[in-house]
């Protein structure tokens, strides 16, 4: 009872995205209920034709008669365009603002959100979930009040015709309705089932589209073939078995009907000798009776639909409800005088979900223009640092300040506009150069964007490209080589003129030379800014003013190359195993 007066809830909630298209949610169920009130009609209709016009030979009269149905059918096909244009406008702009909203949220989720949702997950909530929904409200704004007003209008109509004969049809209905319903309420959970196994089909295709150069890489495509046709088979199974069931909705509904029918004509045949009932009557009941069944079908369908609508819902209610653990300040304080000064107090992380810390008691200061080097074996925590500093997770302890600043208490664009970030793993968007770069800043120019990619020793690679800066990069930057995506990404950063520059192993593609040559021209960039560079070469940072050597989690030694070459065991260990031991190799 509870978790449906919280799904009612969350549905609530969602019908606020509906508030700019009242208008077209009243006229459309109203339109569908005129053109059902013309159908009604028509029975009437043709029994007049036959009691009176066939009966009395009257041809004036049929054809006054068929002119009537006539315009009957053009008024009613009128109020079903009317009714559907109003049904799919209000049902596309819902979508349109739910499609809009959760995009919105999802851009505010922290880092902690993403993880734990799951990026496949919120992409099946954006597409699949909001075109189901999407469909539901057509559906419901279409048939919802049309069926069961066509079914009770039908057997009033019955009744007005002659209240006897029309016995049948209470006796026929809900047995119509048992049919219909049970076999409906049977297949409905099925038919999540049958959901829950389209969504592992598509997160396997998904994941082999997303990972199809590491499947061949390893020789997998044979293996994972085997897992796709796997599951897509209890996939088949289940919707030919929930088929087999709802095939039977048809036939049942049609012998029903048909038996219905016959009982009906062999009473109508009855009082029509009777005297009591015409010709014309017994036919419109029977066309009554006809009504009634596909009203009845297709409020079954309805409801189905509506059933996974509701289901598709409450999933993106649940991503709706998803709050970020990065609360902004009520107040955010502006920078403080410094600029480019970083400061970790006491530092401690623990991922949600983790059973250690990742981060543990982290304290040092980085000056305005300094280059702070970050070295430690893997899953050490060296990308971890580095993401606290703009806000992509909150410390469980401590405080990192920036300028002076904690950083929860700066307006979260405020102080990601003070960082460029260079992320481990280079992401480049599908259109050209120019416009991947000017993510960096938007109103940078031609001067600007050069200067960045000959900073990030990108320009020759970009100037030999036939296009220059309107060369196109394909998704994923597909069409470039790793190196000269890192460089690509590396400039894009530096267009910002950040106070804090990020490079968290973002230069692992590029050889020895270029490395060098790219942290010197950081180092020389006017207004030089305070730059964070995680790496595991111990060549890339031995120039550094700080090195931090991480191990478990815990800073084991933090100093100059020399000083930590003394110091620190750690850091020796690494340093030896790149540079004595390949000299060794090379004297060899």
């Amino acid at each position: 009872m509870q978790r449906t007066e919280k799904e009612g809830t969350r549905l609530k909630k969602l019908l606020v995205y509906m508030k700019e298209y009242k208008k077209e949610s009243i006229l459309g169920p109203l339109f569908k209920l005129l053109e059902a009130t013309f159908e009604l009609l028509v029975p009437l209709v043709m029994a007049s034709v036959i009691d009176v016009g066939i009966h009395n030979r009257d041809q004036n009269y049929i054809i006054r008669m068929c002119l009537l149905l006539v315009g009957l059918g053009v008024v009613g096909l009128i109020c079903s365009i009317t009714a559907q244009y109003f049904a799919a406008k209000a049902s596309v702009g819902f979508a349109a603002n739910l499609r809009r909203a959760l995009f919105s949220h999802i851009q505010s989720l922290s880092f902690t959100e993403m993880d734990r949702v799951g990026g496949a997950t919120l992409i099946t909530r954006m597409t699949s979930d909001v075109n189901q929904v999407q469909n539901g409200v057509n559906l419901t704004l279409r048939l919802l009040l049309r069926s069961p007003f066509v079914v009770f209008g039908a057997m009033v109509m019955a009744f007005t015709v002659d209240w006897k004969a029309a016995l049948v049809f209470a006796a026929v209905i809900p047995l119509l309705a048992a049919v219909v319903f049970g076999i409906m309420l049977w297949t409905m959970p099925r038919y999540k089932k049958v959901q829950a196994g389209l969504d592992r089909v598509l997160g396997i295709t998904r994941e082999n589209l997303t990972g199809v150069r590491v499947v061949r890489a390893f020789g997998r495509e044979e293996a994972e073939t085997r897992r796709f046709q796997e599951s897509n088979r209890e996939l088949t199974n289940l919707q030919v078995f929930v088929g087999r069931i709802s095939s039977l909705m048809n036939p049942l509904t049609f012998v029903l009907i048909n038996v219905a029918a016959a009982v009906l004509i062999w009473v109508g045949a009855v009082r029509v000798d009777a005297g009591f009932l015409t010709q014309g009557a017994v036919v419109a009941l029977l066309n009554y009776m006809s009504q009634i069944l596909v009203e009845l079908i297709k409020m079954a369908n309805l409801i189905i639909n509506i059933s996974k609508a509701l289901a598709c819902a409450n999933r993106i209610s649940n991503v709706l409800e998803t709050e970020s653990t990065l609360a902004s300040p009520v107040s955010p304080k502006a920078s403080g005088e410094e600029r480019g000064t970083v400061v970790f107090e006491n530092v401690s992380l623990t991922y949600a979900g983790a059973g250690a810390p990742s981060l543990t008691n982290l304290s040092f200061r980085a000056g305005p223009g300094e280059t702070i080097g970050i070295i430690g074996g893997t899953g050490s925590g060296k990308s971890t640092v580095v993401n606290l500093i703009p806000r992509f997770y909150d410390v469980t302890e401590g405080r990192v300040l920036v300028d002076g600043v904690d950083v929860r208490e700066y307006d979260v664009n405020v102080l990601r506009g003070k960082i460029g970030a260079v992320m481990q793993k280079a992401v480049l968007f599908t259109g050209t150069i120019r416009e991947n770069l000017l993510w960096g800043r938007e109103d940078a120019g031609e001067e600007e964007l050069w200067q960045a990619l000959e900073t990030a020793q990108a320009r020759e690679f970009v100037e030999q490209k036939p296009g220059k800066l309107e060369e196109a990069v394909s998704q994923g930057g597909k069409n470039l080589s790793g190196g000269q995506k890192q460089r690509l990404t590396i400039a894009r950063a530096l267009v910002r003129r950040p106070e804090i520059l990020i490079l968290d192993d973002s230069a692992s593609a590029l050889d020895f030379a270029t490395d060098a040559k790219l942290r010197k021209a950081i180092r020389e960039m006017p207004g030089a800014p305070t730059v964070f560079l995680v790496s595991q070469r111990a060549s890339s940072l031995q120039y550094a003013d700080q090195i931090i050597v991480l191990d478990d989690g815990e800073a084991v030694g933090i100093g100059t190359h020399s000083e930590l070459l003394e110091s620190c065991e750690v850091y020796r260990e690494i340093y030896e195993s790149q540079f004595q031991k390949a000299g060794k190799e090379a004297a060899v």
